[in-house]
């Protein structure tokens, strides 16, 4: 991976790392479908106002269908199911089976992607996956967890997995830019039942919760799924994936900073495991041919 590529995931990381924090502040006055309408609105606006800037037309006809179903399934699907997830169950329990994500794209990458698996990957993602569920662990509020809220994070999570599956194709065909403005386009379009909930929700909700709906829709919306895009095509899905690893530990620095949520000695520590593994799966560049 190049040094713009390698910047690119590291934006992703962040910005995604963020949108946690954004999005436990939102759900208390959106509904989840509401909430990802809103965000896709939003995002789509800025995405198509930067192509019309950069005058980028219409993908190619190659790069549809992986436009169409990475949007239904990642902008659509994944949303509305990890906003219901984080609802029904605790944000420790949402993080361990959210983590089963990276794990689904490196197995489903080296298969239909013939990626193949590298010892340094499958290394670095078990020591990342044993971080993610130190620190889910460590943020459980106890108690026994919804079965309806795990299955929407596994569903989320498999969603993901398999929508980078056809995206990564797309990305042979169309820029980064494209892919992320017209994927953002379908999704809303596929979230548009929730338009409803949206007015009436929008019309009684304090302006922090619709600005932080703004921020989530621009920043871990619009930048964040380019800079991935653009990192994408040009490193494996699975060392992209394991990338995401880092996510679990920011959030737990974020919400240090932001919230005031001050980690345990336990939650720091699966945080640095969750480093360790990314920078194994690092410590030797993977590309693409």
């Amino acid at each position: 991976m190049n040094h713009r590529a390698l910047a690119a995931a590291a934006i992703t990381v962040v910005l995604w790392a963020s949108a946690f924090v954004a999005i436990r502040s939102a759900v208390q006055d959106y509904s989840p479908g509401a909430l990802a309408l809103g965000r896709l609105a939003v995002g789509t606006i800025a995405l198509f106002a930067i192509l019309l800037i950069r005058r980028e037309g219409l993908p190619p006809r190659q790069s549809w269908p992986g436009i169409l179903i990475s949007g239904v399934l990642w902008f659509g699907v994944y949303m509305v199911a990890l906003n219901w997830g984080e609802q029904q169950v605790d944000a420790g329990t949402a993080a361990m089976v959210m983590g089963v994500g990276p794990v689904l794209i490196a197995l489903l990458g080296g298969w239909f992607l013939k990626e193949g698996f590298p010892g340094r990957l499958i290394a670095g993602m078990v020591v990342s996956f044993a971080g993610a569920a130190v620190v889910g662990a460590s943020m459980s509020e106890g108690g026994a967890s919804s079965v309806l809220g795990v299955g929407a994070c596994l569903l989320a999570a498999v969603s993901w997995a398999v929508a980078i599956m056809v995206q990564k194709p797309a990305l042979r065909h169309a820029s980064a830019l494209q892919v992320t403005a017209y994927g953002c386009l379908v999704g809303a379009i596929a979230c548009l039942p929730f338009a409803g909930s949206l007015v009436e929700e929008a019309a009684r909700a304090p302006l922090s919760a619709t600005l932080n709906l703004v921020y989530l829709g621009v920043f871990p919306t619009a930048v964040a799924f380019t800079t991935w895009a653009y990192a994408l095509a040009r490193t494996t899905a699975g060392a992209m994936g394991a990338t995401t690893y880092a996510v679990p530990a920011l959030v737990v620095v974020l919400a240090w900073v932001t919230l005031r949520e001050v980690p345990g000695w336990l939650t720091f520590a699966g945080g640095v495991l969750c480093l360790a593994g990314v920078a194994v799966t690092r410590s030797k560049r993977q590309t693409v041919s």
